[in-house]
């Protein structure tokens, strides 16, 4: 995979006092789908039960999707069942990491979510759009955020950043 160009190959990002944005590519990513009371009691990972969560563990994010969808970012091996539908979708998607002290007014420019760190702080998670393209945002620590976004929509999207950051 030595020649595997990501989503956003070639683009420079964003780096400022204010705001620093950047491609985080290749992450892998496991979309699980399971009744959460057939969850096997040896399942590797811990699923969030709460709408709009997700939940570190070690190098690994579990996202709260829907009632019986999680997003798995990280490098573990899931287990299939007749009750677990596992599913690699790590090529679907690229990731863009937003930090800084303006970062959360940069996306709010073309999000409908409150992106207040009162409403959407670490540990928060939402399917949205933004800028028109469908993503899921991720509240990290210290002003940082993840925009998983389509590969499709990768470049639009970070148009649409550069953009807008200028205002910010």
């Amino acid at each position: 995979m030595a020649d595997r160009l990501s989503p956003l190959a070639g683009f420079e990002g964003i780096s400022d006092a204010r705001l620093r944005v950047r491609e985080i590519p290749f992450l892998r990513q496991t979309n699980v789908r399971v009744d959460p009371g057939r969850l096997p009691s040896s399942f590797p990972v811990r699923l969030p039960v709460s709408p709009g969560t997700w939940l570190s563990s070690g190098e690994t994010d579990v996202l709260w999707l829907g009632p019986d969808e999680w997003l798995v970012i990280g490098d573990v091996d899931l287990p299939r069942s007749e009750d677990v539908a596992v599913t690699d979708v790590s090529a679907q998607r690229t990731t863009l990491l937003v930090a800084g002290p303006g970062a959360r007014d940069l996306l709010a420019h073309g999000c409908a979510i409150d992106l207040h760190p009162s409403v959407f702080g670490p540990g928060r998670c939402a399917q949205t759009t933004l800028a028109r393209a469908q993503v899921i945002l991720i509240a990290r620590e210290h002003d940082e955020l993840w925009v998983l976004v389509r590969a499709s929509f990768a470049r639009y999207l970070a148009a649409w950043i550069t953009d807008a950051a200028v205002d910010y």
